[in-house]
């Protein structure tokens, strides 16, 4: 069986130049990274996760 890579098939954007490529991946990982929910935290996304997790803290603290 030959090798397959893991993307093929995938369609490969041209993004035309380097700076559109980084503003376009600056966006996708500031929407994956702060606003995509995760199961892991309650399907909660991880700004609002951290939110909670600091207002508890200083819940705890006062």
């Amino acid at each position: 069986m030959a090798h397959c890579p893991r993307n093929a098939g995938r369609l490969t954007p041209d993004y035309g130049d380097a700076d559109t490529c980084r503003r376009t991946v600056f966006a996708w990982l500031t929407r994956y990274n702060t606003r995509r929910r995760h199961s892991a935290n309650g399907h909660l996304s991880p700004d609002a996760y951290e939110r909670r997790h600091h207002t508890a803290k200083l819940t705890l603290a006062a």
